[in-house]
């Protein structure tokens, strides 16, 4: 792909907050958290598919709503070249941080490192470390198929929405591709990750927290639709409407 200076510019900066947003949220994604007790209020006390209790979430959602605002605004200037393109490196790249996270783990850590945090109530620092990123195989196959099939399948509807409409209502297709790419993620990820691998959730659990994850994903990409706007705007200004009507023209065309 040939851009001027500044489509070169913008897609090195789209590509590196898509990149880091998506390996911080694989990496902090093996925790799950409570909202209600986040939040410091009584639980709802839900009811989805038998579960009761608090609403459960993976803490890698804070992070994907940025993803999902990065996808489409690559979508909108760079096309299914670009998605795809960046997609696959994010891959690669998560891989290569849990590759070198099982390498610090298997380093044979400093005597006096592993009691350091006894104060802080963590007796056994390389026990802790190993824990959080030592995220099983399972954990992170899901993860890597979920985001890599959610990313296809977004950049696919973003699209087929985009050549209907013909290139207006860019809610439309940025919602629509966020609402059926992240059903694929949501569900993808928790069954590979929690009921095949070795936690063997059970599928109601699965059902429960893969839909509270999902409605989640659905409100923010609804509630940042207007940062879309917001940023198309500014990209437009900085681009120049030449460069900018030119870059969209070629992205739809792809």
């Amino acid at each position: 792909m040939e851009f001027s200076n500044k489509g070169q510019k913008l897609f090195l900066i789209l590509t590196a907050v898509f990149v880091a947003n998506a390996i911080l949220a694989e990496l902090i994604g093996v925790k799950i958290f409570a909202l209600e007790d986040t939040l410091g209020v009584a639980p709802f006390n839900w009811n989805l598919f038998g579960q009761t209790g608090s609403l459960s979430f993976t803490a890698g959602t804070l992070l994907w709503p940025i993803v999902f605002v990065m996808t489409d605004v690559i979508n909108e200037y760079f096309g299914r070249r670009g998605v795809r393109m960046i997609s696959w490196l994010a891959v690669f790249l998560i891989i290569y941080a849990f590759a070198f996270a099982f390498a610090a783990i298997a380093l044979a850590p400093a005597g006096w490192w592993v009691t350091v945090g006894e104060k802080q109530g963590v007796p056994d620092m390389q026990a802790a470390f190993a824990q959080i990123f030592g995220q099983g195989l399972w954990t992170i196959a899901g993860s890597v198929t979920a985001f890599l099939i959610g990313q296809l399948v977004d950049v696919g509807i973003f699209h087929w929405i985009r050549k209907r409409t013909g290139g207006k209502h860019i809610w439309l297709r940025a919602t629509g591709s966020t609402v059926i790419s992240q059903a694929f993620d949501s569900l993808i990820v928790l069954y590979i990750a929690f009921v095949i691998g070795p936690q063997k959730w059970s599928i109601s659990l699965w059902l429960a927290v893969a839909s509270v994850n999902y409605i989640y994903k659905v409100c923010a990409a609804i509630a940042l639709t207007p940062l879309i706007y917001l940023l198309r705007r500014l990209l437009d200004s900085w681009l120049g409407k030449p460069l900018s009507d030119e870059l969209k023209s070629k992205a739809a065309a792809a």
